[in-house]
């Protein structure tokens, strides 16, 4: 799975035990394993006593830690890496869990938003973290329609419908009241002269392709604000706060780690800033298989959570499902049902 490994340590098969061990039970019960928990729970086949040597020894070498009010260890940033990259297996869902996930995404309509909404809000409940997911950016996308809508006198929605079946508004403010046929006409115009382009050829050509389209004064008052707009209403839409979907928020909050004001207000803060996680995770939107980032390897702001997300195909465009939650996460099932979920949105978008 795609991840950004920082581990180069070599440990014995010892300690890699041990600290499979700690990570399992921290997981487990959100509290500090200790070595004579972990010779009770698993066959070291060894005393609690060497258990401890070698918990020590992980600490000292970056895996693990302890609160200071507590003798127990919890895995550190490096010690979830290590075990992401070198214990946790492919996870295999049973046919319940498959079963849950296709009536959770089946429900309702099969636009792209209401799919991603239908995935974000599965995998919030599945996994109990907060499911994300991301609108694909448009650059790639080639454009079907225009729709022009009359809001009221001087506002209009425009209706932009890509081959994918992907669907963009955008409310464009007039000049003034614009006539019912100088609409019309325009809407024929764009269509007749920006149909079957990418979003950026439109963008890079939309001036040259409509100059000298129209011949009345009023449709090209209207038309000077598409051509002056062309840059916002064409873009690329990778970084916008509409194109991040988010899950429930009530499961993850619920856990331990968000039991104090100051985490919870972490939580909160994190999910009202769309542009960064918009930005996170439009860079993962290529990626080959599950893709796993964790704590201090993110910016500031994440430094505190992990993501796991899978990218889905809309056609030509890419996008991505996922989780966000605490590092202290069940890796294996959240990582095999997200891989699922996002071959299913797949399977349910391709046109």
């Amino acid at each position: 799975m795609k991840s950004r490994s920082r581990v180069a340590a070599h440990l014995t098969e010892r300690e890699t035990r041990v600290l499979e061990a700690v990570v399992r039970t921290y997981v487990d019960t959100a509290e500090p394993a200790g070595s004579r928990t972990l010779a009770r729970r698993f066959d070291f086949g060894v005393s609690s006593a060497t258990i401890r040597n070698t918990m020590a020894d992980l600490e000292d070498e970056g895996y693990l830690t302890h609160p200071h009010t507590s003798a127990g260890r919890v895995p550190t940033d490096l010690g979830y890496r290590f075990f992401v990259d070198r214990v946790v297996q492919p996870g295999h869902l049973a046919p319940a869990e498959k079963k849950r996930i296709e009536r959770e995404l089946l429900a309702g309509d099969s636009t792209v938003e209401q799919v991603l909404q239908n995935a974000t809000r599965a995998l919030s409940i599945l996994v109990n973290e907060l499911g994300v997911g991301s609108v694909p950016p448009l650059d790639n996308a080639r454009l079907e329609k225009i729709d022009l809508i009359r809001v009221s006198s001087s506002k209009v929605l425009m209706v932009l419908t890509v081959r994918s079946g992907l669907v963009r508004t955008v409310y464009v403010d007039l000049p003034g009241e614009a006539p019912t046929d100088v609409l019309d006409g325009l809407q024929q115009v764009l269509n007749e002269r920006l149909s079957g382009l990418t979003f950026v050829e439109i963008r890079q050509s939309f001036g040259e392709r409509l100059r000298d389209a129209v011949d009345d004064s009023a449709a090209q008052d209207v038309l000077n604000i598409f051509i002056e707009s062309s840059d916002d209403f064409f873009g690329a839409g990778s970084e916008g706060p509409d194109e991040v979907v988010l899950g429930q928020t009530s499961a993850i909050a619920a856990q331990p780690e968000f039991a104090s004001n100051e985490r919870l207000m972490d939580l909160i803060a994190l999910t009202e800033r769309k542009e960064l996680l918009a930005r996170v995770l439009g860079t993962r939107a290529t990626a080959a298989g599950p893709h796993v980032t964790i704590g201090g390897e993110h910016a500031p702001e994440l430094a505190g959570f992990t993501l796991v997300t899978s990218g889905y195909r809309l056609g030509r465009l890419r996008g991505v499902v996922g989780v966000i939650g605490p590092t202290r996460m069940p890796y294996e099932k959240v990582i095999a049902i997200v891989d699922y979920t996002s071959s299913l949105v797949t399977q349910m978008l391709e046109p």
